[in-house]
């Protein structure tokens, strides 16, 4: 399965979705003008790999700042992840944020109670 990568923007994040290395990577900022058409593209991508995933799924979510729009659409990637780890497949998701961005800290704690998967909240020093 062919890797989706995309460099990013001041307005949208990189993104690195790696089939062969179990690697679904986003940094940066997400504040697209079209969230939905940015993101799609991303969800298309885990309907592709649901099918065949690696035995183990790293998700890395970096970003320092994203919009109210995006945030539905980063829900979204999460659901398909989840479908990925309810069929017996290993997913960790590991949600970065700064050590002074309590909002950042708030958005991983809230996706980690909405989705089941094995979250980690991970602070870095700036």
């Amino acid at each position: 399965m062919k890797s989706l990568i995309k460099e990013g923007s001041p307005k949208t994040p990189s993104v690195r979705f790696d089939a062969g290395e179990g690697i679904v990577e986003i940094k940066g900022r997400s504040i697209p003008e079209n969230s939905t058409e940015f993101f799609k593209p991303l969800v298309d991508w885990l309907d592709k790999y649901t099918a065949n995933p690696a035995t183990v799924t790293n998700v890395n979510i970096h970003l320092e700042y994203f919009n109210t729009s995006s945030s539905k659409c980063i829900l979204d990637i999460f659901k398909k992840l989840e479908a990925i780890h309810k069929a017996k497949n290993q997913v960790i998701v590991n949600w970065y944020y700064e050590e002074d961005d309590e909002d950042m800290l708030e958005a991983g704690e809230d996706y980690e109670s909405i989705i089941r998967i094995p979250f980690k909240l991970i602070e870095i020093q700036e």
